[in-house]
């Protein structure tokens, strides 16, 4: 008699450590540095935006970027960690 192997699961009671939720926080996070150290992407000065080099206001943009994806990340975060406790009775690891 063959049996497939099932796919690994996690131990009752505790929940997956890689979430779609953890995935999305992974990318809010990783975003702005992959952004920023792609230097060859943004070289450039055109397009100028009110006089401004695109080098500089593409930075700048990122900023902005930066600190909405941060707030994604740590407001996810903060629900996924609410969800665990609830799941786990209130308890923590």
């Amino acid at each position: 008699m063959s049996r497939t192997p099932d796919a690994p699961r996690a131990p009752e009671g505790k929940p997956p450590v890689v979430t779609p939720v953890r995935v999305v926080i992974a990318l809010c996070l990783v975003a702005p540095f992959v952004a920023m150290l792609w230097v060859g992407s943004y070289a450039k000065v055109d397009p100028t935006f009110i006089g401004i080099p695109f080098f500089y206001w593409y930075q700048m943009l990122w900023v902005l970027l930066s600190t909405a994806l941060t707030m994604t990340a740590y407001t996810l975060w903060n629900r996924d960690q609410r969800a665990r406790k609830a799941q786990n009775g209130g308890t923590s690891a």
